[in-house]
């Protein structure tokens, strides 16, 4: 299949590599100069490497990307063709994500929203699950790109309601580490050991998947980004901003989401999200420490 993929950040580099490494004709664009992907085309611009492309692939920053991207100077919009496909794996706002696909639906483009979770190892690895809002049509077309980056793909429904689920799950994952760090401060503080704590919290119902992939990049004061901090800090922005939409009150989010502005703030934008802990221990005067670290 003939692929524009763009945007070469963490997670879109190792999809478009994967791509390629499938036997699709990938061709990449980034917005600033990057390492090529082996066995891809590079172009100058988003509207020269949709140009002839079936799939339009975007996996860029946020919702102002997105739109830039495809509607912007040089913008895929200038390449549209009856019966291509846009999917975006960018996380963005499931009402802006409605709006981009009616803007190019009257030009005979189907337009699908298939954000990820799975982080930068299954991206890496090519098991990342779909979180997918579009018509069944259009999904069954993209199959074959979903398996070769792919382990599962869940329908959530129509367009937009793969960036709603989206925003729902990074709310959990945000929340659930909050109170693990959280946890992991008071014990400190406390003098209850973390290498000693962890084993009960894995042996317990508090066991959780988020909880089981960051403990041993805590335990090593690994704080390198799988899932940037400034990121996380826009989806809970824009969990929010659905929420105010839909007239529904967050009140634990809202807490959370102010760690994550101070956390922002102090410089660790570019950490992995699991850096917020560096702000509970600064405000605690205690270091969460593991063996290994």
């Amino acid at each position: 299949m003939r692929v524009a993929f763009l945007g070469l950040g963490i997670m879109g580099r190792a999809m478009a590599a994967n791509l390629v490494k499938a036997g699709h004709e990938v061709t990449v664009w980034n917005r600033t100069p990057a390492e090529d992907v082996e066995g891809a085309r590079t172009a100058a611009s988003p509207a020269e490497a949709a140009r002839g492309a079936e799939v339009v692939w975007t996996c860029v920053s946020d919702t102002a990307a997105v739109e830039g991207v495809l509607f912007g100077p040089q913008g895929v919009h200038e390449s549209l063709a009856q019966g291509m496909t846009i999917v975006d794996s960018s996380t963005i706002s499931p009402s802006a994500t409605r709006q981009f696909a009616e803007r190019v639906r009257a030009q005979g483009v189907q337009y699908v929203d298939a954000p990820m979770t799975g982080s930068k190892a299954g991206a890496q690895s090519g098991t990342l699950i779909f979180i997918v809002g579009g018509e069944e049509s259009a999904i069954e077309k993209l199959k074959p790109l979903f398996a070769a980056t792919g382990k599962k793909i869940f329908r959530m429904g129509e367009t937009g309601k793969g960036q709603a689920a989206k925003l729902v799950m990074n709310l959990q994952i945000a929340m659930i580490y909050e109170g693990f760090a959280e946890a992991l401060t008071l014990a400190t503080k406390l003098g209850v050991d973390a290498e000693v704590l962890l084993p009960l919290i894995q042996a317990s119902m508090v066991h959780s998947g988020v909880v089981e992939y960051k403990a041993p990049f805590v335990m090593k004061r690994d704080f390198s980004p799988n899932f940037p901090l400034r990121l996380m800090y826009k989806d809970l922005r824009l969990a929010l901003e659905a929420a105010k939409e839909a007239r529904v009150k967050l009140p634990g989010l809202e807490t959370v989401e102010q760690i994550y502005e101070v956390a922002a703030e102090d410089g660790h934008g570019d950490l992995d999200y699991a850096a917020t802990l560096t702000l509970l221990e600064k405000w605690a005067g205690v270091e969460v420490k593991g063996a290994s670290a």
